[in-house]
């Protein structure tokens, strides 16, 4: 089963991933997809590593998503990726321009047929006004795009706010 997990900053979509993938009883991989590079960031993410379980395997990716779901996924484990945004601007500052079309294509190539349980972590940024750069544009739009065509096939989608989740497709899991 795979689902998409959406929400603003602080929603609290993290948390539900990391609940769920506990819930499940299933040995759990977190793909992690930030990259410290400054220590505002680097520490968000030991905030990130201070709450999940030490048994926990945590894998750093902040590029190659698709080949990193390949090795870990498995019939009889939970993998958490969070979080597709920072994946998605880690591709876009890319020096290889091309690259974040080949990584986004893969995702959605090698997503429908990945064993195990998927929980899929990002940031819903497109519910504000049009930015203003080129680049904030893109990403926006890009990551509305990716949300879109990754809901189409997940079977569960939630939509987190104030750490309460609404879902919008599939009910209830």
């Amino acid at each position: 089963m795979h689902e998409l997990i959406l929400g603003g900053a602080r929603s609290g979509k993290s948390a539900l991933a990391e609940q769920r993938a506990a819930d499940s009883g299933l040995p759990v991989t977190y793909i992690a997809t930030a990259q410290a590079l400054d220590a505002e960031m680097a520490a968000r993410i030991a905030h990130h590593r201070a709450r999940r379980p030490v048994r926990w395997e945590c894998v750093e990716e902040p590029l190659a998503l698709a080949a990193t779901l390949r090795v870990h996924a498995a019939p009889e484990r939970c993998v958490i990726v969070d979080c597709l945004t920072l994946w998605l601007g880690n591709l876009l500052g890319d020096a290889d321009a091309g690259r974040f079309q080949r990584e986004r294509d893969a995702l959605l190539q090698v997503l429908p047929g990945l064993p195990g349980r998927v929980l899929l972590v990002s940031n819903e940024v497109g519910q504000g006004i049009v930015p203003m750069g080129a680049l904030s544009r893109r990403f926006v739009d890009e990551a509305g795009w990716l949300h879109q065509a990754l809901a189409r096939q997940c079977a569960h989608v939630a939509w987190v706010v104030a750490g309460l989740p609404m879902w919008l497709k599939g009910g209830t899991p």
